[in-house]
């Protein structure tokens, strides 16, 4: 809200200015204070040195601006005011709930002392016995009072909250890039003891590492959205689930397509991290797949670069999203390190590189957990149609995946054909 110069008359009422009974500021405030504390739930709850300090600041500025609207001054320097005095709040940490609940109440009993200026505290007909009958300029005052007193509100809200979200999205900022500095060096292996008191976020003694893929999300793909606004907040909903399941003790280095999180060790116990990943993949609206690997602080780029590398070979195996662990993949994860036993288990498949159909069929096969009416569904075929093509796999190559000996050298052998160029 844009607040213009005012150049109206202030407002009277019996011949005073309308302002009369808030021009005390300080005593004025320090009495509003105590009434807030007695009857408004959230400042009652407050500490003392923010009933005595940010509270009572807050009544003070609101009262100087109420006064100068009624004076008819001009304002912009008042609004300044407020909104610096906001800023400075939500800095120091004061719920922006408390400042509007004080804003409110403050209204209310500054209102009320305006009046009880007008008419006294008995009725209509006592009031006309004394001469005290409201004269027809202090109605019409009264009435443009009322509504200032409206517009009033409005500014101070709208100022207050803005102020509020600006302060919040720049010390949000300051604490994501720390945070984003830190992550990068707990993974490069850098000295992180002066970064990490600047966030306040404790270094623990080894870590829990995850490696995440995201896939796109299906309206990144829809051609009349725009593709990175898409991603963006599918990101957004990730990193925000993150960080109110895990509080401020995750570090992470994310973007559209995955990344890395760190958690200290035993933060979650096996289930709760496939628990955690199902739960990042419903609030990203895709299926996440994740690996997770452990290690001591000083080794963490070590630990992190296999985490990654196990993520790789689950990928390339076509598994299902999930959370998987060394021990799920371990002779797989082995089989992709270079050497000529992963150059010959490669070649085992050199047959099948004329029957495409047969290689899709295998992987699929392998990939659904030997589930032939799951891996016919995916290829859109008849369950017998799988038969036909793993007997055909096992008279081309001489391995029969149907029994554990061709399965497990077919296997392998898909594996190291992945990294064999």
């Amino acid at each position: 809200m844009t607040v213009e110069s005012s150049s109206r008359p202030g407002l009277t009422v019996s011949g005073k200015p309308m302002s009369s009974p808030l021009r005390n500021v300080r005593p004025l405030a320090r009495q509003m204070v105590d009434y807030f504390v007695e009857n408004v739930a959230p400042c009652g709850t407050l500490p003392g040195e923010a009933i005595n300090g940010d509270i009572t600041a807050i009544t003070r500025v609101n009262l100087e601006f109420a006064v100068a609207m009624l004076d008819g001054q001009n304002i912009p320097d008042k609004t300044n005011k407020l909104e610096a005095a906001a800023a400075r709040w939500a800095r120091e940490g004061v719920p922006i709930d408390t400042v509007q609940h004080a804003v409110h109440q403050g209204f209310l009993v500054g209102l009320d002392l305006v009046v009880k200026g007008v008419v006294p505290q008995n009725s209509v007909h006592q009031a006309e016995e004394n001469g005290y009958l409201i004269a027809a300029d202090d109605y019409e005052n009264l009435l443009s009072g009322a509504k200032l007193v409206v517009e009033m509100l409005g500014i101070m809200t709208s100022t207050i909250s803005k102020a509020y979200v600006r302060e919040l999205r720049a010390v949000g900022g300051e604490h994501h890039t720390a945070v984003h500095t830190l992550t990068s060096a707990l993974l490069a292996g850098k000295s992180t003891s002066t970064m990490a008191r600047e966030c306040g976020i404790p270094i623990a003694d080894s870590y829990d590492i995850l490696a995440l893929l995201i896939p796109p999300h299906p309206d990144e793909r829809h051609p009349m959205l725009d593709t990175n606004v898409v991603a963006r907040r599918k990101l957004r909903r990730v990193q925000a689930y993150l960080a109110a399941r895990c509080d401020d003790n995750a570090l992470s280095l994310l973007s559209v397509d995955g990344g890395t999180i760190l958690l200290p060790a035993g933060s979650f116990d096996a289930d709760g991290y496939s628990r955690l990943v199902t739960e990042l993949s419903s609030a990203a609206g895709v299926p996440i797949t994740a690996t997770i690997n452990t290690a001591a602080v000083d080794i963490v780029p070590t630990a992190a670069d296999q985490a990654h590398e196990l993520l790789d070979v689950v990928e390339r195996l076509h598994c299902e999203p999930g959370l998987y662990r060394f021990d799920d993949l371990a002779l797989e994860y082995q089989l992709t390190r270079p050497g000529p036993g992963r150059e010959r288990l490669g070649a085992l498949l050199d047959p099948l590189d004329e029957h495409a159909e047969l290689l899709e069929t295998l992987r699929l096969y392998i990939a659904t957990d030997l589930r032939r009416s799951h891996t016919a569904r995916l290829l859109h075929v008849h369950a017998n149609t799988i038969d036909y093509r793993l007997k055909k796999i096992a008279t081309i190559t001489g391995l029969d995946p149907t029994v554990p000996s061709g399965l497990w050298y077919l296997r392998s052998a898909l594996v190291a054909r992945s990294y064999n160029g």
